[in-house]
């Protein structure tokens, strides 16, 4: 990283960011050709799931290469500078990382991921029948790398 000062190393701090967040984008390529999509997800503390339908874009992407980056935002304040236009910047904290997706079919695996994701929003956990399991497919993503990083009003 090339600003060091504002590198967050505290894997707690990072957790806390991912979880404060309402959005994760992932980022995808298949064919060589890019393809970023903002997902609802869930984490925990290892691993951030999501779910898709039994079809559509991502998969397609996902299937032809499993590698997938990630990010996380939180905070963000435009700072303005009334003197210089080239002096404007933003605040904030944001959370990058690589690693792999693999599609879960166990209904126990699925159960998990998707009570990772609903506690995301609610909170709480849920109970899913299995007729609703086979309408949607379940992702993990194993985290292979993860950095934070920030920028922060002065104290």
């Amino acid at each position: 990283m090339r600003r060091r000062d504002r590198e967050i190393l505290d894997r707690e701090l990072i957790s806390a960011i991912i979880r404060d967040c309402q959005v994760c984008r992932l980022g995808l390529a298949r064919n060589n050709v890019p393809y970023i999509v903002p997902v609802s997800f869930g984490f925990d503390g290892q691993a951030i799931y999501f779910h898709t339908a039994r079809e559509g874009k991502k998969i397609d992407y996902i299937q032809a290469n499993s590698a997938v980056c990630f990010e996380f935002e939180r905070g963000v304040q435009l700072v303005r500078d009334d003197a210089s236009p080239c002096n404007w910047s933003f605040h904030y904290q944001s959370v990058v990382g690589q690693g792999h997706i693999y599609e879960l079919e166990a209904v126990g695996d699925k159960t998990h991921a998707l009570n990772r994701v609903m506690a995301q929003y609610s909170g709480r956990e849920w109970d899913f029948g299995p007729d609703r399991l086979d309408t949607i497919r379940v992702w993990k993503i194993e985290i292979e790398a993860i950095t934070g990083k920030q920028s922060q009003p002065p104290v």
